[in-house]
């Protein structure tokens, strides 16, 4: 798996072409599921990006998560996190996961989030249309990719 976590004071979500749903302060999480991933994996996965400490303490310090703040998150599935761009101008996307274990895997993390200490959950619709509009705050952006670390 494979996420790209954004600080924002705000952002807001609409899907195919539906009125916009919001978050205030909190984490936007574009989630992709590799082929190889599996369901086994989200409970780790999702803690790990929730309890990133991206939030500032009282010293200023990148000492708290959302998790800490009870912060907003939106949850959005993007299958182009997997692109691969070795090859010519065309990313190739064969490393993405397929339907059903991609939409098993982007449901359970999801259910797994909202385990969490959060204020309020946003997501995205597997596979639709989705404009995003954000404020990245800081700008902090992290990404987190399973492949990196031991699940």
């Amino acid at each position: 798996m494979k996420a790209v976590i954004q600080r924002v004071s705000q952002a807001s979500i609409s899907i195919n072409g539906g009125k916009p749903q919001s978050i205030g302060k909190g984490l936007v999480i574009l989630l992709g599921i590799k082929d190889t991933d599996t369901v086994d994996m989200c409970p780790k996965f999702a803690e790990k990006c929730v309890g990133l400490r991206i939030f500032e303490d009282e010293n200023g310090k990148l000492n708290l998560s959302a998790t800490d703040l009870g912060y907003e998150i939106m949850i959005v599935s993007n299958f182009t996190l997997y692109a691969n761009t070795k090859k010519g101008k065309r990313p190739s996307f064969v490393s993405s996961a397929k339907p059903p274990i991609s939409v098993d895997c982007y449901n359970y993390f999801v259910e797994c989030v909202k385990k969490q200490n959060i204020k309020n959950i946003v997501t995205g619709e597997f596979g639709a249309d989705m404009q995003i509009n954000l404020t990245n705050d800081g700008p902090v952006t992290i990404v987190v990719d399973s492949d990196e670390w031991k699940l």
